[in-house]
């Protein structure tokens, strides 16, 4: 038995190391092939970034299909915040202690925009 625990650590730690061995990076190798650039090389903190670079033309030409849900939920959310959740931070913050509102749900209610 601790022969075989041995051996399949032993497996293990070859796999993980054996795993991480290479970059997969393009570059000009041994097999000749041409180094082709990220179609927009964007940093956060670089403000002229938009102006030199196009990111919407390196983006999938097909979205997410959940994306267009996101689209059409998000004002079903809003209209939720607004009615339910407001309602309910302003019951509990007219009587505190009955309903357990705190200082900390008071000033999250603050934060809200």
């Amino acid at each position: 038995m601790r022969v075989t625990s041995t051996a399949i650590g032993i497996m293990m730690v070859a796999l993980v190391a054996a795993g991480c061995s290479t970059t997969h990076q393009q570059g000009t190798g041994v097999d000749g092939k041409e180094y082709t650039p990220p179609t927009s090389i964007y940093n956060i903190l670089d403000s002229t970034a938009l102006v030199y670079s196009d990111p919407a033309a390196g983006s999938a030409v097909n979205d997410h299909p959940l994306r267009w849900l996101g689209f059409v939920a998000h004002p079903i959310g809003h209209a939720f915040d607004y009615v339910i959740n407001r309602t309910m931070y302003t019951v509990g913050g007219s009587s505190p202690y009955l309903h357990g509102y705190t200082a900390e749900d008071s000033m999250l209610d603050a934060q809200r925009r």
